[in-house]
Parts: structure tokens; C-alpha cells; sequence
């Protein structure tokens, strides 16, 4: 399984967000992130404890990466957009995608940041029922 790395962020999703994903809110430049935290984002879908990986499949990984690109807020601004491209992308490089339109997704996503963070669990087993409703093969 392929990851995503800080350079496909700053290059793909951040990008693409800021040039076709427009809102009212201007998405601020990619050097202005707060340092770490989406190296943390990233990482996250990949560990692993006593060498069985935390989360297994495809969609797992996906979920939390959609998750905490959300939550964690690694940009000033722009953090839903930027999660939604990456998640794209991240399907995208391992032959997935998902067929959803674009109000429900953003909707979704509004949705993801709402949540209440004492429920992070459930939040993740709803964003990977979400991706599972609409993901498929490229």
C-alpha cells in the first residue's frame, strides 16, 4: 500500500485545493502550516504497535488520514479542502477512488470537524462506513 508524502501534500492536495476548491476563505501558503502535525497526520495511518499495524486495510487508513487531516488543523486555514484532496490523491495512487458529490463530501467533511473529539473512534468507523459507500476501482 502506497502512502502519501509531505511533498504530494504541499505539490498535489494543497495545490489543487487552493486552485479549484474555492470558498469565501482563502487557503493560506503551504509554508505556512504549524510545524509537524502533518507529518503527524500522515504518519499516523502507518503505525504500528508490537509489529501488527494499527490500522489494516485501505479504508482504515484512508478514514483516519480524512479524520485527522480534519481534526489535527496542520493549516491555518483550508484544512477541509486539503483533507478532501488527500484523501482523493491517497485513493488515487493505491487504484481507488470514490464517486460522491462534491456538496455531500464537503458536507461530510463539515460534519468530521464538528465531531465531538471524546468520540474520535466513532467518528472514524463513520468515515470509513462513508468511503466504503462510494469507493471504487479506477
Amino acid at each position: 500500500m502506497r502512502s502519501v508524502s509531505i511533498l504530494e501534500i504541499e505539490y498535489v492536495a494543497h495545490r489543487l485545493a487552493k486552485k479549484f476548491m474555492e470558498w469565501d476563505e482563502p487557503i493560506p501558503d503551504f509554508g505556512s502550516r504549524y510545524p509537524n502535525i502533518l507529518e503527524s497526520c500522515l504518519a499516523v495511518p502507518f503505525q504500528t504497535f508490537g509489529g501488527r499495524k494499527l490500522y489494516k486495510g485501505l479504508v482504515e487508513k484512508a478514514s483516519v488520514l480524512f479524520y485527522l487531516m480534519i481534526k489535527n488543523h496542520p493549516f491555518k486555514n483550508g484544512n477541509k479542502r486539503i483533507a478532501m484532496a488527500a484523501l482523493f490523491y491517497f485513493l488515487y495512487k493505491n487504484n481507488k477512488w470514490i464517486k460522491v458529490d462534491n456538496t455531500e463530501l464537503y458536507n461530510f467533511a463539515k460534519w468530521v470537524a464538528s465531531s465531538n473529539p471524546k468520540l474520535k473512534e466513532e467518528t472514524i468507523l463513520a468515515v470509513s462506513k462513508f468511503i466504503r459507500t462510494y469507493i471504487t476501482n479506477l
